[in-house]
């Protein structure tokens, strides 16, 4: 039996064995699985027969009326190409994020984080969310003015939202995120503001539509920085969390959207804006360029 006093007497020299594995050592792949995939496959086929029934509604209508049918069918044909290159692997980059752990015992530690960033989504919604915006500036009959800087701020918007994904921790990130903020509060003024006024001026019906049209739309688009910053953000859901949420949001902010528009506002006489000119017709006679004709006076 070992003595007592000699047991406790090693214990007080003896060394713990060293861990062989360093905590954080291994870095974490945040990405999409098989269900994200899919997810963007069915997007895609939703975006593209849409764009196809919008490209399809158009041919029904002269041309001087087709004005809305393009934009729209513009907004999902773009949407399309960028859910197809997400579902094939392309517009996808990976945003390396060093996380330091501190401890009390033990020297602090790091973990590399490396999360798949959807770049190719940017890229469509810098294109798409414009062409939206001129549905609904259309539809109002808002001024030239209040169109660019509705446009403008949108455009910021969406490209400090792209910094942001890819900005280190802390200031960097949320001050992109705090920029694309206020960007899209001009767009609400833009919209909710001179929108609505111009709309209520022509006629109860337009008002009404537009009133619905345009919250329903604000709506869906307040509820996207909601989930970058519980995605992109903070990290708080998994890519296929981030995935799915877009999804819905697409759906319904561009297709549905979309038939909404379309179908509604050919009965409402006030807002069918009629392009006669250069939309109809081409260049005139009188205007186009003659080439190898002597002037009169020559």
């Amino acid at each position: 039996m070992m003595d007592p006093l000699a047991a406790v007497k090693a214990a007080a020299t003896s060394v713990n064995p060293i861990p062989t594995v360093i905590p954080g050592s291994t870095p974490i792949y945040q990405e999409a699985s098989d269900v994200g995939n899919r997810t963007l496959w069915v997007v895609f086929v939703l975006m593209l027969i849409s764009s196809i029934a919008f490209y399809a509604m158009a041919f029904r209508v002269p041309v001087q009326k087709r004005l809305f049918h393009i934009l729209t069918a513009f907004i999902t044909t773009f949407a399309a190409i960028s859910y197809f290159a997400m579902a094939t692997g392309d517009g996808i980059s990976f945003h390396h994020t060093v996380i330091k752990e501190s401890h009390k015992h033990v020297p602090d530690t790091t973990q590399d984080i490396y999360r798949e960033v959807y770049w190719a989504r940017y890229v469509d919604w810098s294109v798409t969310t414009p062409l939206l915006l001129m549905d609904l500036a259309f539809l109002a009959g808002l001024s030239g003015a209040n169109i660019l800087v509705a446009v403008v701020a949108d455009v910021i918007m969406i490209l400090t939202g792209l910094f942001a994904a890819f900005g280190a921790e802390g200031g960097q990130k949320w001050g992109y995120y705090a920029m694309a903020c206020l960007a899209y509060l001009v767009v609400i003024y833009q919209l909710a503001v001179h929108g609505r006024a111009m709309a209520q001026s022509k006629d109860a019906k337009t008002g009404t539509f537009y009133m619905a049209i345009g919250g329903f739309t604000l709506i869906l688009w307040t509820i996207y920085p909601i989930i970058w910053g519980i995605a992109d953000g903070s990290r708080t859901i998994g890519v296929d969390g981030e995935i799915i949420g877009y999804a819905v949001l697409d759906v319904l902010a561009k297709p549905v959207f979309g038939f909404w528009l379309l179908f509604t506002h050919d009965s409402l006489s006030s807002s069918s804006i009629s392009l006669d000119g250069f939309w109809a017709h081409g260049l005139s006679k009188e205007g186009s360029l003659r080439v190898g004709e002597d002037d009169e006076g020559a």
